[in-house]
């Protein structure tokens, strides 16, 4: 019931909600204080733990809980601006808000200069309209909208498994419950108060209700937070649908009142009534409430109408019915192309169905438990498995899964120790390593069966199996092989160890293939093993340059040994074959001597003389030519008489007395 000043007719002493107007004023303004104290808190602790970690189960705690309170902040806000307009109207003072402004008392206009009598005015002006628009309306507004974008900040559903946090989380989950526990004594007194002494209490225990139910999923949540289940994290979120509906209908109801005409002798309705919030109680009546929202603000009495009252008759029956197909249809399982389904009757399993749809037993008494068809998996043992990147640009840089150098640390890479020598003493050396399986679940039945029931985890079983073999398998290398002649060896013989022990502890997995991606020592070692190759390289370059020195001097030594062998053997056959002539001519020339006597001695030493002579230019001299004579050059040719029956001796005397 509303109350116009202008009515004469009626004494506003007479109205309790009147009388009580004072009082129910400071208890709203406590109330507003405690609210946004409250909240404020929360969101500083938010936004402190946001910095540190923003995928924090707090985060999202807190930030619903703060939008709750700003909501509660705003619902009393919206009700001491009632309060106050009734004991005003009555004459009491009532306590006001800090951010609340009354009339003040006009300036004078004759002591103010031009400028400010123009700002004076356009202030005075701005004031009029807002209080013709109602202020209240904007605060109510403004704090809506808070609390929904603070809903909406942490509204993700992407959380990690949460952390129990220990003295925290039970410090936490006290100030939850006391909060709670004296919401709920408040919600109590008002939900007692008569609509004719304070109209406003019920809309205010409503958000009192919300606060309260958040405050208590919240415990909840907390008390449910262990470090294996994610349930909480997503109830937490969930839960911020409660206050962003309220929210959402506060704002709407705020900008809707903007267009309602201003009186300001009229009393003011309440703006912050949510429908939302009337909805928790107990018994829960929603289509009550509904029709009673519907019969006071528009004047539409369903209860009048005979569709609405056989809805509310067969609503239980229908549910039921509703509840009891979709049970059964609980029985119809269909199976997808990727996937094979394994049939438990009553927790035994019967069958492996194949893709497609199936019909069996409904839940409880029978499910299907989905099983990996012919998809292949990749697993890395250092537990990083890489996530799916973007196709990179044809020309732009390669991605950083085609990285394959080691002078940088690679999250798909773990260590592994393996056997080394330290100057002809056995030691250890430690290397990174990127090895990948490819694998997948048997085709058969009993491999489906094996990989459902023999291992909670397959890819971990995997893991932990390689990783056994690959310290088993890297003890007996070392470095130098495993980067070199080995290298094309480990995959194969790593793949068929690890497909030993997987078919030893009956885990359904075949292993298809074993990529030895990456191989080489870690990367901070790498300058020092660049260097260290670089050593033995040179090393070996001059160990082979000086024994190829080596080889070029003894060939030069043996084939100068070999020269001087030669010449010596030729010079020694040239003066065996000389001494041999020699000997030859010596044996002829005796034999002719000893026939010819001093004949051949004189044509020796002719024929010797004629050798002799035979360059040189010679003068002959006769003793027969006479001083007085003068020279005479005979020219003539002739030849010496010669008797043939001379012998050859004398013949050739006479030859040589002639020349």
């Amino acid at each position: 019931m509303r109350v116009d000043l202008d009515s004469e007719a009626q004494d506003l002493d007479g109205f309790p909600r009147f009388q009580r107007a004072q009082g129910q004023a400071r208890r709203l303004v406590v109330l507003t204080y405690l609210a946004l104290a409250a909240a404020l808190l929360l969101w500083m602790l938010q936004g402190l733990i946001k910095i540190f970690n923003a995928d924090s189960h707090w985060v999202v705690l807190l930030g619903v809980n703060a939008a709750g309170l700003l909501l509660l902040a705003a619902g009393a806000q919206s009700a001491w601006r009632v309060a106050f307009w009734r004991a005003q109207a009555i004459g009491a003072p009532a306590t006001s808000l800090l951010f609340w402004r009354g009339q003040g008392a006009a300036a004078e206009p004759e002591v103010l200069t031009g400028f400010a009598l123009w700002s004076h005015n356009l202030a005075q002006a701005w004031r009029r309209r807002l209080e013709a628009m109602g202020t209240q309306v904007f605060w109510l507004g403004g704090l809506a909208l808070l609390a929904l974008l603070l809903v909406s900040g942490v509204w993700r559903f992407d959380l990690p498994v949460p952390q129990p946090a220990g003295q925290a989380s039970w410090l936490a989950i006290g100030l939850f419950t006391v909060a709670a526990f004296g919401l709920v004594v408040t919600e109590r007194h008002l939900a007692a108060e008569s609509p004719s002494s304070w109209p406003e209490a019920a809309p205010l225990a409503g958000l009192m209700r919300l606060v309260i139910a958040v405050q208590a999923v919240s415990v909840v949540c907390l008390l449910g937070v262990d470090g294996q289940r994610l349930w909480p994290a997503w109830l937490a979120v969930l839960l911020g649908v409660l206050p962003a509906l309220a929210a959402l209908e506060l704002l709407v109801r705020a900008a809707v009142s903007l267009f309602r005409p201003r009186r300001p002798r009229e009393e003011p309705p309440l703006v912050a009534r949510c429908l939302v919030a009337s909805l928790l109680q107990w018994p829960p009546r929603p289509l009550a409430v509904l029709q009673g929202e519907l019969h006071q603000r528009l004047g539409i009495d369903l209860r009048q109408v005979w569709a609405f009252a056989f809805m509310r008759r067969a609503l239980l029956p229908v549910l039921l019915c509703v509840a009891l197909a979709g049970w059964l249809l609980t029985s119809l399982v269909q199976v997808p192309m990727s996937n094979r389904g394994i049939y438990e009757r009553f927790g035994k399993p019967v069958a492996v169905y194949p893709p497609g749809l199936h019909l069996g037993l409904p839940w409880p008494f029978g499910r299907v438990l989905m099983v990996d068809n012919s998809v292949i998996h990749e697993l890395a043992t250092s537990g990083a498995d890489r996530a799916a990147e973007p196709l990179a640009a044809a020309e732009g840089p390669a991605p950083l899964a085609a990285n394959r150098l080691w002078d940088a640390t690679h999250l798909s890479e773990n260590s592994q120790v393996i056997a080394g020598t330290d100057g002809g003493r056995q030691g250890f050396q430690v290397v990174n390593m990127d090895v990948r399986f490819i694998y997948r679940i048997g085709l058969s039945d009993e491999a489906a069966l094996a990989a459902t029931y023999h291992s909670a985890d397959v890819a971990q079983l995997l893991r932990s199996t390689a990783n056994r073999v690959l310290v088993h398998d890297f003890a007996g290398r070392s470095l130098d092989g495993l980067l070199g002649a080995e290298r094309e060896a480990l995959g194969r013989d790593i793949g068929r160890a690890v497909q030993a022990d997987l078919d030893r502890m009956g885990s359904g997995v075949e292993l298809l293939a074993t990529a030895v991606e990456a191989i080489h020592p870690p990367a901070g070692a790498a300058n020092a093993y660049h260097a260290v190759q670089a050593a033995q390289i040179t090393a070996q370059a001059l160990i082979a340059r000086d024994r190829g020195q080596a080889a070029q001097q003894a060939n030069q030594a043996r084939q100068t040994a070999t020269a001087l062998v030669d010449k010596a053997t030729a010079d020694a056959h040239a003066t065996q074959a000389e001494a041999d002539t020699a000997a030859l001519r010596f044996s002829a020339e005796r034999s002719a001597w000893q026939q010819a006597g001093q004949a051949f001695l004189l044509e020796q030493y002719l024929d010797r003389l004629a050798h002799g002579m035979a360059g040189a230019n010679s003068l002959i001299i006769d003793h027969r030519l006479a001083q007085t004579q003068a020279p005479t050059l005979d020219l003539r040719s002739y030849a010496a008489p010669v008797d043939p029956a001379q012998s050859p001796s004398v013949s050739g005397r006479s030859q040589e007395r002639t020349q």
